[in-house]
């Protein structure tokens, strides 16, 4: 492995040189890229103002997908094949040297400058090696200073005579300071990483990854992969990325952006569920866990169907001087088909009055008439079709289902025999019961069931790809209403069992998958770690026998002796000892996170304050203001900070309703760092982290 420094010579003889002249051509061939599409008149293609506005809308998505982001570098590496590759794998290259980049860039001949790294071609940049060379004779990575392209560094796969070593480009790119939001890793794409992000749309998977094995990031990538791969079918079905809080989505809002994907919407469960339902309640821990147990769809689908009641009276329906009369038997048949048929219970509803006007057609043509579809559908809308339909199969509305369910307690005993037990509805039961639904003060748990109402009611719309971050910690309830929009399309699951936070996180991924609806998914485990230095995440794996027994461990790749300081302080002088911990940590280039228990973030706050140092909450890191974020415990799930200050263990784990979910919220909180640890405790550790 060869590497060319920073060096400022003839292009025509140093081989950096040339590179920086290449990268300076893409860089104007990009921009005559972006001004060509900005010169299109579109009137003079169009015919009518909505054709118009459609064809500009996705004119300015061409353009600000075609921008040349300032400091992100246009091309990373370099693919020099032994033989030529064939054009219908290089988007209409000839040749056998490839730039990969972040998008695809060609010359005003349409040659192209720079591969998109989602082409076939590009692939063997991440899994080529020398075992499996791919025909590749060399890789060339390009290292970047203040987006200056400043290093080469070469691997000759082919090369007999060369060791493999650790590329020192890679490392650094691994281990450059993060300020700001979650950047991509196109550049650092491990091989076990690349066969994720490169899998078919058909299949949904699940990636089972520990702290700073990337699975977020393999995540986003994977999105971008597919709508390069099936753009056309995923613009028609849409795609929907799924995180835990606002703070995390923001945190990862720029990485598809920088991928040049710009149209990819971005939720959390709730934002999903609560379309018509304002959430202004919350529950208890043990009302919550058993509103999420999956044994309430079954309640919710008895409820719903007890409004069915079958016909005692003949519907009779006067047309003319004609009374055409359906027995009451036969439509009690027609109710009991469309029962038998499961169907959405908004649909039979729609279906009941066809079924009974088709009847009385019937009746019609054997005495001689030749009725058509257009008297079917007035015989559907006689008023006394339409009361049998109100009496037989009301309309039912999923709020106030819900609202009786869990204020009446002989209705939720009815539809929960042999499903809850006494005490279980007791606990579900309000004890305020609220007297109309715009009085209710809605739970996020109460929301998911009227999610699981209006889908029994009406089929949710189901999207092309959805992608489900930190997807430990939600309920069976919450997987069934992500499962809902994604029943006929792939999903993409992401987590890690050990940072399973919340009472009902999942046990197993097996588990999961059922309650999406996608029990044939496959679970891939990233064990490989590259965020996280080995001396912390060591540290951090000594609570997993209590947290995850049986979970594999992270290995680190990192070695980052030092990384860890662990002080212990007396109780007065807690917070000036977490105050000069972060000062220590300002002298340090990147972000610093100091992540406390939720309890004592006041506390923290004032203290800063009265030190004089500004800090940001989660979510505020691409302001300038400062580099110092004050993270609650319970929100630092998902984020990442070069450096990390962990104030009180004890009283991390204290926050949480029981022992074992307060471990894996400091497990969480312990392995937040890319580059160093410093942990400030008064109280002594919690004993799973000193075995």
């Amino acid at each position: 492995m060869s590497a060319s420094p920073l060096a400022e010579s003839d292009p025509s003889t140093d081989p950096l040189a040339r590179e920086r002249s290449h990268l300076h051509a893409s860089r104007a061939a990009l921009r005559a890229m972006r001004e060509d599409v900005q010169s299109l008149d579109i009137r003079d293609v169009t015919a009518n103002w909505v054709n118009a506005a459609v064809l500009q809308a996705q004119m300015d998505e061409r353009i600000k997908a075609l921008a040349d982001l300032a400091g992100t570098p246009l091309f990373f590496g370099r693919l020099d094949y032994l033989h030529p590759v064939g054009a219908d794998r290089a988007e209409g290259a000839e040749g056998e040297r490839f730039y990969i980049g972040r998008r695809h860039v060609h010359d005003a001949d349409g040659d192209p400058m720079v591969i998109d790294w989602r082409a076939p071609v590009s692939q063997p940049f991440y899994r080529a090696s020398r075992k499996d060379p791919q025909d590749v004779g060399l890789r060339r990575r390009f290292g970047y200073t203040g987006g200056d392209l400043s290093a080469y560094e070469d691997e000759n796969l082919t090369d007999p005579t060369e060791s493999a070593h650790t590329s020192r480009l890679l490392q650094a790119e691994i281990e450059r300071p993060r300020v700001g939001p979650m950047r991509d890793i196109v550049a650092t794409i491990q091989p076990e990483q690349d066969e994720i992000v490169r899998g078919g749309l058909a299949g949904s998977v699940c990636v089972q990854g520990g702290p700073g094995t990337g699975k977020t990031a393999v995540g986003l990538h994977r999105v971008a992969y597919l709508l390069y791969a099936h753009r056309e079918r995923l613009a028609r079905t849409g795609t929907l990325v799924i995180g835990p809080n606002r703070s995390f989505l923001q945190y990862i809002e720029q990485v598809l952006p920088a991928l040049g994907e710009l149209s990819v919407a971005q939720a959390t469960v709730d934002d999903l569920v609560t379309k018509d339902v304002e959430v202004r309640g919350t529950d208890e821990a043990p009302a919550a866990v058993l509103k999420g147990d999956a044994r309430m769809a079954e309640v919710l689908r008895r409820a719903i169907r007890s409004h069915v009641t079958p016909p005692t009276e003949p519907v009779v329906v006067v047309r003319g001087s004609r009374r055409w009369r359906v027995p009451a038997y036969e439509v009690a048949e027609m109710v009991t088909e469309l029962l038998a048929r499961d169907m959405r219970y908004g649909a039979a509803h729609e279906a009941l009055p066809q079924r009974i006007a088709h009847s009385v057609l019937v009746r019609m043509e054997e005495a001689g008439e030749a009725p058509d579809d257009r008297v079917q559908n007035a015989v559907a809308r006689n008023p006394a079709v339409k009361a049998a339909v109100k009496a037989i199969w009301p309309a039912v509305d999923p709020a106030k289902l819900v609202l009786r369910l869990l204020s009446d307690a002989d209705f939720l005993g009815a539809h929960a025999e042999g499903l809850f037990d006494e005490d279980e509805q007791r606990t579900i039961l309000w004890t305020k019961p609220a007297r109309s639904v715009k009085s209710v003060k809605w739970s996020a748990a109460d929301a998911v069931l009227i999610d699981e109402a209006r889908d029994l009611v009406s089929r949710t719309q189901s999207l092309g790809l959805v992608v489900l971050d930190e997807a430990q910690d939600l309920s069976p309830m919450q997987y069934r209403a992500v499962g809902r929009r994604c029943s006929t399309g792939s999903v993409t699951v992401l987590g890690d069992l050990a940072q399973g936070t919340t009472p009902w996180s999942t046990a197993s991924w097996a588990q999961a998958l059922a309650h999406l609806g996608k029990p044939d998914a496959v679970v891939e485990e990233l064990t490989a770690g590259f965020r996280v230095p080995r001396e912390v995440i060591a540290y951090a794996s000594r609570l997993l026998p209590a947290i995850s027994p049986g979970l594999a461990p992270v290995e680190s790749v990192r070695e980052s002796p030092g990384s860890l300081t662990v002080t212990e302080v007396a109780g007065d002088a807690l917070d000036a000892a977490v105050v000069a911990a972060c000062e220590e940590s300002l002298h340090r280039e990147g972000s610093i996170g100091l992540i406390a228990a939720d309890a004592r973030i006041p506390a923290l706050a004032g203290a800063l304050t009265a030190a004089g140092h500004a800090y940001l909450s989660p979510g505020e890191e691409t302001s300038a203001e400062s580099r110092l974020t004050l993270v609650p415990a319970s929100l630092a799930k998902g984020l990442e900070y070069d450096y990390v200050v962990l104030d009180e263990p004890a009283a991390v784990v204290d926050g949480e309703p029981d022992g074992r979910t307060g471990l894996r919220r400091l497990y969480v909180a312990l392995t937040r760092a890319v580059s160093g640890l410093a942990v400030v405790h008064a109280a002594p550790l919690p004993e799973a982290l000193t075995a």
